[in-house]
């Protein structure tokens, strides 16, 4: 295999890889072994029919597309090695070439990580934020601690915002069903907006046993093409309406829930997580001023194929935390009325935000010399052993040295966060003011 690297602009790099005319072969004969369960040829019995036979028939090009999607997978690896380029994007892939007996010849095209010229990053100006916890804050939080251990009760009553009923629906458009409008003992919280339109607001005073014609208008950009801007119906079956009952505020509650005797002990001890959840939130609200007027400082070409990842990246995040939740990330789609294209659009700023921040980080890293021990990797590791339950020489064993890497540059960018905070000058001030006095720094 041998790689050629064409530099291109807005810092993306073609990769032309040619690959030996044995590989070629191999490869189609893997996908000769692939394919020739499916194919039946008269006087041969399935599977067994001769690769040069099925040549024959139907052309060489028959085993093509599958032998070119072997010899990228196999080679592409070992040209990103190969190239030594600072790779961030998934390759967009162009056969040039596949034919028995001469040579494979593919090119990938990838956006290269992009240089930083930082601008002022030591001593930025971030404004102050104030941590102190009131009153009102400790009742609601102690409210909300009240919700959380309510019980759930059925009741003989119409249904209210905040309630949560089973039921049964089966959806249609012009009197046709649909796929994924139909469920059974479904659980739905009224208000949740789970659901798209006013489905809930129709569902709020009826009560367990009712049936009810729910009508919707599915939005204009829905993502299934054929329901999008159409009324729809929804016959539903409520089974059951429940609801929350709260415990009463007393010692004898604070000390089934909690460490403490009394309930002044116990408001004592919310004010202070309060307070310390207000001085991490203020931290990071400072972290995200700091690191985004560095940003704006800052200069660096981001290619479009880099984002594109990064929003690949984020996509498989949320379609990971909907698993958890029991929902898919198409159902999700469906049910807030949102197509991919409108998604991908969504957290494109976020995307762009999340580059930008780690590039700079990482450039402050290597600019001030911060150096990552193996001992730092170490204790990482520790703790992702400690919160999964598991000895940490276990998961130092089966994490591969890319991984490690990773982790390597995640630290140094913590470190290189923690230098830009430690060297901040805190700042309250009117907006005006501010806005002057940052843009003459």
């Amino acid at each position: 295999m041998s790689v050629q690297v064409e530099n291109l602009e807005n810092n993306m790099a073609k990769l032309t890889v040619t690959v030996d005319a044995d590989q070629v072969e191999k490869a189609l004969n893997a996908a000769y072994n692939r394919q020739k369960n499916r194919i039946s040829i008269p006087g041969f019995r399935k599977g067994k029919v001769p690769r040069n036979m099925i040549e024959k028939m139907y052309g060489a090009e028959v085993f093509y597309e599958d032998a070119a999607d072997i010899l990228v997978r196999q080679e592409y690896p070992n040209a990103y090695d190969e190239s030594e380029l600072d790779i961030v994007s998934q390759p967009d892939i162009e056969v040039v070439q596949i034919e028995k007996g001469k040579e494979f010849i593919f090119t990938a095209t990838v956006a290269l990580k992009p240089e930083v010229t930082l601008g002022k990053y030591n001593g930025i100006t971030v404004t102050k934020i104030d941590c102190s916890v009131s009153d009102e804050e400790v009742e609601n939080e102690i409210k909300n601690q009240l919700a959380n251990n309510a019980r759930t009760v059925t009741v003989d009553r119409a249904a209210q915002n905040g309630d949560t009923v089973k039921i049964d629906f089966a959806g249609s458009v012009d009197g046709v069903a649909f796929e994924g409008g139909t469920s059974e003992n479904y659980s739905l919280e009224l208000g949740s907006h789970s659901f798209i339109d006013t489905f809930e607001d129709q569902l709020v005073g009826k009560k367990a046993g009712d049936e009810v014609d729910v009508n919707v208008t599915f939005p204009e950009d829905y993502q299934a093409e054929d329901l999008a801007g159409k009324p729809a119906l929804f016959k539903v079956k409520v089974h059951e309406v429940t609801a929350k009952e709260l415990p009463e505020l007393d010692d004898e509650y604070v000390q089934d829930i909690s460490e403490f005797d009394t309930v002044d002990a116990y408001k004592e001890d919310v004010k202070k997580n309060i307070a310390d959840r207000k001085e991490a939130s203020a931290r990071r609200t400072k972290e995200e001023e700091a690191i985004a007027k560095i940003v704006a400082k800052s200069k660096m070409d981001i290619p479009d194929a880099m984002i594109d990842t990064q929003i690949n990246s984020m996509i498989n995040e949320y379609a990971n935390s909907m698993r958890q939740s029991g929902l898919s990330f198409e159902q999700y789609l469906q049910f807030t009325g949102m197509t991919m294209e409108k998604f991908r659009e969504q957290v494109r700023p976020d995307a762009l935000e999340r580059i930008q921040s780690s590039l700079v980080l990482e450039q402050i890293a290597k600019d001030e010399n911060i150096e990552v021990a193996d001992e730092d990797v170490d204790a990482r590791i520790a703790e992702i052993a400690e919160q999964y339950g598991m000895p940490a020489e276990n998961l130092q064993k089966n994490i591969p040295d890319a991984e490690r890497k990773e982790m390597k540059k995640e630290i140094a960018m913590q470190k290189a966060l923690e230098f830009v905070m430690d060297n901040c000058k805190e700042r309250a001030k009117a907006k005006k003011k501010a806005d002057k006095e940052e843009a003459a720094e």
